[in-house]
């Protein structure tokens, strides 16, 4: 990475270096509030990439198809979550139709809802954990 404090040029068989004063006179608020707004871009960039995996693969409410790629069934069952209430524990039945209201294979998405760590399983018992 260059950050331009330090310059280089050759003579002859020697190469001479000089240090760039104006790098270091600017002020360490500015280059953390260029961080920020490095932060503030990556942050604006994934909402857009969820929002285009979402329209991709929702339909009318319903989950076209499971996404091959976890990242992008990752943001597809994090969105279906949204549908349950956190930290209340759900019977299987109660969880299944709700499931079902997404996709026909409510089973693969309860199970990769709890190998995402999305839902805990306890004494037949389903909890929403984010």
């Amino acid at each position: 990475m260059d950050a331009g404090a330090v310059s280089s040029r050759r003579e002859q068989y020697y190469t001479m270096y000089s240090i760039n004063k104006e790098v270091f006179q600017c002020r360490i608020l500015d280059i953390l509030g260029e961080k920020s707004s490095d932060a503030q871009r990556q942050q604006e960039r994934e909402a857009r990439y969820r929002q285009r995996v979402l329209d991709s693969f929702f339909e009318y409410g319903r989950l076209k198809a499971i996404p091959a790629q976890r990242k992008k069934e990752r943001i597809c069952l994090e969105e279906i979550a949204k549908e349950l209430e956190l930290g209340r524990p759900y019977p299987e039945r109660e969880l299944n139709q709700v499931l079902l209201r997404f996709h026909q294979d409510y089973c693969t998405l309860r199970r990769d809802m709890i190998s995402e760590g999305i839902l805990r399983r306890e004494e037949g018992l389903y909890t929403r954990l984010v």
